[in-house]
């Protein structure tokens, strides 16, 4: 007999268990996601040379509050909205809007930010959202293919060396941050709901 490697996420608990209402509730959510996702593009942390934007933190609490068709639906729509010119990017409409801003130096992590809620999302929806180590490792996996992702779409653009420099260094202390404090919250929301249950 297989044993499931599927685990409910969080959302999970409060969604109906089928027909129109599910699919509104998913609806619901999505659109609900892509809002958290502007507010946190558009909120600033300054660390240094760069503005860090709380993005990360939210794709990877999405990711493991939705599980992975779901978060990846919701970054998805998220790019929809940005495509069409909407300014839910971090530096729109400031500096361009649509396709031309998604195909400027930020693409390739808006396109990583899609694969991270993939990888994010997987791991929640096999129970690694229980335990914060885990969760910490597979929130690693997905911050190094979004960077990676964004390093060379960006270093196509202006060259390896000033993609390193300006595209990655910069971020490293802040991403690692937004990391560890996402790997510790999910696990600690599941804590509390087991002790209502």
């Amino acid at each position: 007999m297989a044993i499931a490697t599927t685990m409910r996420p969080l959302v999970s608990l409060a969604l109906p268990e089928k027909g129109a209402a599910r699919l509104a509730a998913q609806v619901f959510l999505a659109i609900g996601g892509t809002l958290l996702l502007t507010v946190s593009a558009k909120t600033k942390v300054f660390l240094g040379p760069v503005d860090i934007s709380l993005q990360t933190l939210a794709v990877l609490l999405i990711a493991s509050a939705f599980g992975m068709r779901l978060a990846v639906a919701t970054l998805v729509l998220y790019m929809a909205q940005g495509a069409i010119g909407l300014p839910v990017f971090q530096s729109s409409p400031e500096k361009g809007v649509g396709i031309a801003y998604m195909l400027g130096t930020t693409g390739g992590y808006l396109a990583g930010f899609v694969a991270m809620a993939a990888i994010a999302g997987w791991a929640a929806d096999r129970g690694f959202d229980r335990n914060p180590f885990k969760l910490f490792g597979a929130f690693m996996a997905a911050e190094v293919v979004m960077m990676a992702m964004g390093f060379a779409w960006l270093a196509l653009l202006v060259g390896a060396d000033k993609a390193w420099q300006f595209g990655v260094v910069p971020f490293v202390v802040g991403d690692l941050i937004k990391v560890a404090l996402a790997a510790s919250l999910v696990p600690a929301v599941w804590s509390i709901l087991a002790r209502f249950r």
